[in-house]
Formats: C-alpha cells, structure tokens, sequence
C-alpha cells in the first residue's frame, strides 16, 4: 500500500505554453553560436576581452531555458520578450544576426500572440470541443 499522496491533475497548457518553450529552446541553441560567432569575429569593442562574447552568449541561452521551464508563470512571455530585444542587440557586434532576430523574433510572436488568439476562440470547456468536433458519419 502506498503513503503517497495522489497527486492533482494538471492544469492543461494553452497554445502559447506549449508554443513558447519550443521557439526559446532552440533559440537559446542559435543563442550559444551567435555568443561563438561574436568571439570568432572579434566583435566586441572598447577593448572587452573577446570571451565576453561567450559568456553572454551562454548566460543569455541558460536564461532562455528557464524562462522556457517556467512558461506558465505570468511573467515568462514578458521576459521572453525581453531576451528577444538583448538577442536584437547583439546584431550592434555582428549585422548578420538580424536573421536570426527576423526568424525567432518571428516565430517567437506568433507563438505568443496567435497563440494567445487562437486560445480565445478555444472553449473552456473540454467537453464542448469534443461535441464540436466530432466527425459525422453517413449514418447520421
């Protein structure tokens, strides 16, 4: 017999919560070889080590998992919104990162904002969306 307490369903994940990790993780991937790519290219200026270019890179990318681990948090898409703008930023070191900001910053707000449109127009309650979806078939 178990002691363990049962443990409580959890609550279902919208479309941007299930949306949002996605885009910041393998973002925070692309993140670490742009940090790379800048220390390559010897980027920085005013006479920073050039290894700040990693360590920024890193930092950046291990934020991006934790705001990906807690997405349900109310905060979370803001500070993914804000890591957006310090990854558009670095394209001030290296020009060539803004396709990188065009093809996350892109998917990263379609993931937040049409997502959250596409919440709205979900029902709330499960068994209508059952109901509503339902195939018909030609004995009906």
């Amino acid at each position: 017999m178990s002691d363990a307490a049962p443990r409580h369903a959890r609550a279902p994940r919208t479309l941007v919560q299930k949306l949002a990790p996605i885009v910041l993780g393998f973002e925070a991937i692309v993140v670490l070889l742009v940090g790379l790519t800048i220390f390559g290219l010897n980027s920085l200026p005013w006479g920073l080590p050039q290894w700040w270019a990693i360590v920024g890179g890193v930092v950046v990318a291990i934020a991006m998992v934790a705001v990906a681990g807690m997405i349900t948090r109310p905060w979370a898409i803001s500070a993914g919104w804000v890591l957006q703008v310090i990854v558009a930023l670095s394209a001030f070191f290296v020009p060539a990162i803004l396709l990188v900001v065009l093809v996350f910053g892109g998917m990263w707000a379609y993931a937040t904002i049409m997502g959250a449109r596409l919440d709205a127009r979900r029902p709330s309650d499960p068994s209508r969306l059952t109901e509503e979806t339902e195939t018909h078939r030609e004995s009906d």
